[in-house]
């Protein structure tokens, strides 16, 4: 990776960090292969639990870089199809990540930044961050970012947002759910370490397999595949080694493995 992300891992938790605030962290395709290896990366270590998706700066994401955009001003459509689909795999890597996502969104979150936040799991914000899906104002689309956005404020919200492209306030933004809370910045460590300390008191497994549950059932038609699938699901982590030990350990009142 270059300088534009770091990666730290500590006692479970691994932080992706955005750190051009000079730029205010926007993105190139430089930038997004750094987000797309950061995440690859921590989806193959065994002992993270947890991963955060921070931001150095007064801006998270202001979208996309300006000479990136003067690179693709020249683009053919062929060319355009080719970064693009970076893109997509990026967000898709987080969306799939196996690990409970954390957006820490300290500061503004614009176009393509909106796709980052909304590809978490989970979002805690300032309560000065302004959001943008300012892509019309230019003759473009938020098109790769739609399937997130769209899941995490919905579909509602989605016509007015992305056809105006109005800034949002970030009680706005808490108010149609595209983030879970609004806190000042000095609370925002506190909120952030909040929701980590729920996820590393869960079971290891049993969060990757919530997780996956939670994209494999949302927004589907509830038929007998759907029903088959979770009924399959639960019998799983019954019978593996951490559901069993989590069931005796609360009949036995006493911490499971994890936490001893």
């Amino acid at each position: 990776m270059s300088r534009s992300v770091t990666l730290t891992m500590n006692a479970g938790v691994a932080t992706v960090t955005l750190s051009q605030p000079e730029i205010r962290n926007a993105f190139s395709d430089e930038v997004i292969a750094d987000i797309t290896a950061a995440f690859e990366t921590v989806a193959q270590h065994t002992e993270v639990r947890v991963v955060v998706l921070a931001a150095e700066g007064p801006a998270f994401c202001a979208g996309a870089n300006l000479n990136w955009m003067r690179r693709m001003a020249d683009y053919t459509r062929e060319e355009n199809v080719v970064d693009a689909g970076k893109l997509a795999h990026m967000l898709h890597t987080i969306y799939t990540c196996p690990h409970p996502t954390i957006a820490r969104v300290q500061g503004d979150v614009y176009a393509g930044g909106m796709g980052l936040v909304a590809a978490c799991d989970m979002a805690v914000a300032v309560d000065t961050a302004q959001f943008c899906l300012s892509e019309v104002k230019i003759g473009l689309i938020p098109a790769t970012i739609a399937p997130y956005v769209l899941r995490a404020m919905g579909a509602r919200a989605g016509h007015r947002y992305f056809l105006t492209a109005e800034r949002l306030d970030a009680a706005t933004a808490l108010r149609i759910g595209f983030v879970h809370e609004v806190v000042t910045a000095d609370e925002l460590d506190n909120a952030v370490d909040a929701l980590l300390k729920h996820l590393l008191q869960a079971g290891p497994a049993a969060l990757k397999a919530c997780k996956k549950l939670v994209l494999d059932t949302a927004e589907r038609e509830i038929n007998a595949a759907l029903t088959q699938q979770t009924v399959e699901a639960i019998a799983d982590i019954r019978a593996s080694h951490e559901g069993k030990e989590g069931v005796q350990a609360f009949l036995g009142k006493r911490k499971p493995s994890w936490l001893s």
